[in-house]
Formats: structure tokens, sequence, C-alpha cells
């Protein structure tokens, strides 16, 4: 492995346009190929930020792979595929990776429609097997496709869907290759019985021995077991993938140990600070902060959580594999032993966090969005059916940038708040995420879930401690006479936005916060069709969430028989591609102009040329209650 820095130009690496130039070198070139191509992906992300401790590390095998096996016949695909970034600069894009994870760039992980060869789309953990052994049947079954190879590590393959696939594939017997990446390291520390087992198995490689010190537990899946072996000696894997390819039958697992973020120092130093990085300065490894306008509103809920548990001894935390990016690491600093990462095991962390709450406990089960939906089954069986007051803080609710549609936390609302007996809630601030920590962790009449963005905060006042808010109620921002915007979560600050500029076109509106989709403020809801000519509901989720709970309830009063107008505002029925948060919000129409041209739009030209308020027009319509009055914020 050469020095990074001696890299300035890149011979061997600009011969490259497509993997079978791979298969034209001699060994030494590739030797020099993989050191070239350290080099180019280390500058890469240090100019766009993303994912480098897990590509860096997988530069070896990237290149082992690709001069041996033959994409796009041959399936190669990579679990989570955060790793993927040398294998998108071998297969024609490595003009494009300057602009990576950015509107119109690349993504950050593989896209079958991006190239043909990422064989197979990915960004959720453990799925490779499973797309694998899929391949290798439609391949027996008279599919044109060739050897299939899977590379899983980064601590994917402590999911139960890994295991669940090894079964199968041992049982049917086809040829697949797995590689195994033993990085030792998933995001957060490993955890879990199976990280022992791969620790004794990768001893001797990481001691400088070579003996094997015990059958492996892939063995007993049936697989034929081969390593472990040094994930960064390029000629020994080399050798022992085109040994494996020429006599391998049935299934196959190389157990390759790696070094998170190899051949940069400052990464393998703190792999866990280098997995998922900003830009950043090559001599340093000194990452580019941007000045924080408020905390985050992950450091906001540990924060809340924390003043919380130092009450109530029976709160506990619990996080899959995902405690920094949770903020369930600042809990454990203070309570280690109330603080639980399980793994990758999202539907066992809900099960466990259930067992948990009908023992008497209170736990916090903080999820992302996107990752919660892999646990439903049992967020529906064992927690929503046995009503058991298990508490969801559900991270990146909405569109969350750079990672793209794989990581947007679009559905949450629609698959919980249809659940009897689930209280739904979305924070619109930071001051707002304090309270409903508060609000969840009083309450004990069944579940109840919270969601909140990924980011800084709006720099509202944080109180030390939350209020406990009254459920199913509401709040009123803003009271104006023409128009009503409803808001769902943090699209309040844009709908506020939009209030000042449809002033300008001389439109009123009442601005109203309704923390709740389940339960509902039907008594709110219903003041403002009463008393306005619009009502616009906004929401940073899919169409079946909010909005259409507020359909459903005004359809069922017969509220919607020829009077106020309503429209909502959800995310499109499309996966928004990776830009800025604000780019995103932007394409999907969620923007302050977008809520202003809604309003504009709906209105009659009439009504916009001299309209007055609905109070005072004829009609048997009630006049503002108190609950109209602006609340203070």
């Amino acid at each position: 492995m050469g020095s990074i820095t001696s890299y300035l130009t890149t011979p061997m690496l600009d011969r490259v346009q497509d993997p079978s130039d791979l298969r034209r070198m001699q060994d030494d070139e590739l030797l020099q190929l993989a050191d070239e191509l350290r080099a180019e992906t280390l500058s890469i992300v240090a100019e766009t930020g993303g994912h480098l401790g897990s590509s860096l590390g997988v530069i070896e095998l990237t290149v082992a792979i690709h001069a041996v096996f033959d994409t796009p016949r041959d399936k190669l695909i990579w679990d989570v595929s955060h790793q993927c970034y040398p294998h998108k600069v071998l297969t024609g894009r490595r003009q494009m990776m300057r602009s990576l994870r950015r509107k119109g760039g690349p993504s950050g992980f593989t896209r079958r429609k991006e190239s043909v060869h990422d064989a197979f789309g990915a960004a959720h953990s453990s799925t490779s097997i499973s797309a694998g052994l899929g391949f290798a049947v439609a391949r027996e079954l008279g599919a044109d496709v060739g050897d299939v190879v899977c590379v899983i590590g980064d601590g994917a393959m402590s999911a139960g869907m890994a295991f669940e696939a090894l079964n199968n594939a041992g049982a049917l017997g086809q040829r697949l290759f797995v590689i195994l990446n033993d990085n030792a390291m998933s995001i957060s520390p490993p955890s879990g019985a199976l990280s022992f087992h791969l620790d004794r198995l990768a001893a001797p490689v990481r001691a400088g021995a070579a003996d094997r010190p015990e059958i492996s537990l892939f063995e007993q899946f049936g697989f034929a077991y081969h390593g472990p072996v040094d994930g960064h000696d390029l000629t020994g894997l080399l050798q022992t993938l085109r040994q494996l390819r020429a006599k391998g039958e049935g299934p196959v697992l190389l157990h390759a140990v790696t070094r998170k973020g190899a051949g940069y120092q400052p990464a393998e130093q703190a792999s866990d600070k280098y997995h998922g990085v900003s830009r950043f300065d090559i001599a340093s490894g000194v990452q580019e902060k941007l000045l924080a306008k408020a905390p985050s509103y992950t450091k906001v809920f540990a924060t809340a959580l924390v003043a919380e548990a130092e009450i109530d001894p029976r709160i506990v935390a619990i996080t899959a594999a995902m405690a920094a990016g949770t903020g369930v690491d600042i809990f454990g600093r203070v309570f280690p032993e109330r603080a639980f990462d399980v793994g990758i095991a999202e539907q066992h962390a809900v099960t466990f966090a259930a067992g948990l709450a009908a023992s008497g406990m209170k736990p916090f089960c903080a999820i992302y969005s996107t990752f919660l939906q892999r646990a439903y089954d049992q967020i529906v069986h064992d927690v929503a059916l046995q009503s058991l007051p298990v508490r969801f803080a559900i991270d990146r609710a909405g569109l969350v940038g750079a990672d793209g549609p794989t990581h947007a936390g679009a559905f949450d609302v629609g698959y919980l708040a249809n659940l009897p007996g689930f209280t739904v809630m979305a924070a619109s601030d930071e001051a707002e995420l304090v309270h409903m920590v508060a609000t969840a962790a009083a309450h004990d009449a069944g579940p109840i879930a919270f969601r909140y963005p990924r980011g800084e905060g709006t720099g509202a006042a944080l109180p030390a401690r939350g209020t406990v808010l009254p459920i199913g109620k509401g709040r009123v921002i803003e009271t104006g006479s023409h128009v009503a915007l409803l808001s769902f979560g943090t699209r309040l600050a844009p709908c506020l936005e939009a209030r000042r500029a449809l002033a300008m076109r001389g439109i009123s509106a009442t601005v109203a916060d309704a923390r709740f989709a389940k339960p509902l403020d039907t008594h709110l809801i219903e003041e403002l069709f009463a008393t306005h000519r619009l009502v616009v509901t906004v929401e940073e989720g899919a169409s079946g969430g909010f909005g259409a709970l507020v359909l459903h309830h005004l359809a069922g009063r017969g509220l919607l028989d020829g009077r106020c107008a309503i429209r909502n505002m959800t995310l499109p029925d499309s996966f928004i591609a990776q830009g800025s948060q604000e780019e995103m919000y932007d394409a999907a129409g969620l923007s302050a102009r977008h809520i202003e041209q809604v309003v504009v739009e709906a209105l009659p030209w009439e009504s916009k040329m001299a309209i007055r308020p609905v109070s005072q027009a004829p009609s048997k319509r009630r006049q503002p209650s108190p609950l109209m009055r602006p609340e203070n914020r």
C-alpha cells in the first residue's frame, strides 16, 4: 500500500474507462492502480463529503473483484453500498464523482438507473445475500446471469435478514460468492455475539498468524468457508478469487479482514468519526464545520431525554447501530446502564422495547424514520396490538439531503397513525421537541411517536425541561381571516413565510401548528374550517398521512359538502433525488413559494380582488372562538 500523497498523477487509473480494462492489466499494474484509486477516492470525498472510511477500506477488494469477475454479466452487489465510491470510479463514473451526493450528481449508493454495473440498488443494510441468491436462482432458471458476488460488512452481517439469506442459500446450494468485509466496525462500535465470533476468526490475521481457531458459523450454514485473509493484500486476494472462481461450487464465503479508513491515518485512528464526513483538508484531516445557528434536533432530543431520565429511573434508550446518529450516545454517557445499542436489528429493537414496556420501564426507541420501516410487523403485533407504551423517537423525518431517497423519512405518519391506540406527534421546532419528549415520558396509555428532522433547529429558546402537552391539541400561531395554513411538523416556518407573502397580496392567513396527527385536534380543525374560505394542510410526508386524516374526519362529519375549500400539500408520489434539504423540498413543491402558490390558485379571482373575512359574510357559520387566538410561541 503506497503513500496516498505520492499519487499526484494517476497513469494506471487514467487507463480505466470500464472494468474490463482491469482484466488487461498485469498484477503489478493493479497494485499501482489500487494506490492511485485510494488517492482518488480520498481526493473526491475531501471535496464532496460522504462515506470515507468504508470506501478506503475496500480499495483492494474492489480492484480484485473487478480484475477477476466480469461485470455487468457477473453481478456485483454491495451491501448498504456506502462503500461503493471506488467501484463507481472504476465503472465509468470517475468524472462525475466530483458532484457526488449533490443535485444532479451520482448517488452515494448503488443505483440500477445510474449504471449497468450497479446490479442492485441499496442503502439499507443486510440485503445483498438475499438479492444475490435471487440472481443465482434466476441463472439456474435460464436468465442471462454469470457469477454473483455479494460484498457484506460494516456490521451488516449482524442483522437477521443476512442470516435468513445464509440459511436459504446454504439449503439451495447454488453457486454464489459472498465476501465478508470484516473491518470490526459498523457506524457505531459493533455489538453482539456475532462480532465476538468474527473477532475470534479474524484474530490470526490481525496477529499476523495463519492458523484458524475454530470451525466457522458459516460452514454450519452450508457455505464453503475460506479465510480469514488479509483484505489489503491485493496479490493474495487476486490469487484467492481466481482460485475460487475457477473451482467454486455451491455457496462460498470469503472472509476478508480489512481496516476501515485503510491508508489514511486520521481515518484509521478515528474510524467512527470518519465513517461519514463533511468536506475536509487531506493534510490535517480537519473537517469543514459550518457555524451552527442552533443545536441539531438530534442533540436537543438527547439532552431532553437525559433531563427526563434524571427524574425518572424507568426511562431507557434503545438504538439499532446508530448511537451517534440518534443521540443515544449522549444519553449513554450519562446513563450507560440504561442505553442499549442492539446492532443493525430494528425488528429486535422494537420487540425488546415492548418487553421493557411490559415490565414497567419507559423505553425510548430512537430510530431513523427510514429504518423504522424495517420493524413494522413488530410495531403492529408486539406494540400496538398489546397497547404497550413504547416511545418512538423518529429521527430524520422528512427529506434528509445528500443521502437522498433511500434515507428519506416519508412514510411513518401514514403507517403509524392508522394503528389503533397510537399517538403520533411532529415537532415544529426544537422547543416543541423538548415538550414532546416530556409528553412521551409521561404517556402510559399506549404507544406514542414523535418525529423530527435532520439538521439544526430554528433557534427557538429551549426550556430546561419540557412541559407535558395535552394529547390531541394543536395551537394557533398567527390569526387571519381568509385562509388557514395547518402545518404538521417543521413546515411551520415556510407556512409563516408564506403568510407574510400572502399579506402583500391582501390575503389574511391563519397559521396553526397541528402537533398531533393522531388523535387529531378535531375542535381546532372544525374551527379553521368554519371561519376561513380555504384550509391548506402542509406536511413533510407522503400522501395518506396527516392531510388524509384531516379529510377523513371532515368527510365523516359532513363538512366537505359545499363548504370551505381544502387543499393537501404532501410529498409527491415519487422519490426525490438527492440535493440539499432546501433543494429537495423545493423539488417536492413544499417551499414557502409553493404554499403561497397553492393558496392563490385555490382562491376564486373575485375573492383575491376584494376578500372579506368569512365571519363578516352572510352565513350561518360560527364566529371565531377563543380557540383561534394565537398561542404564545
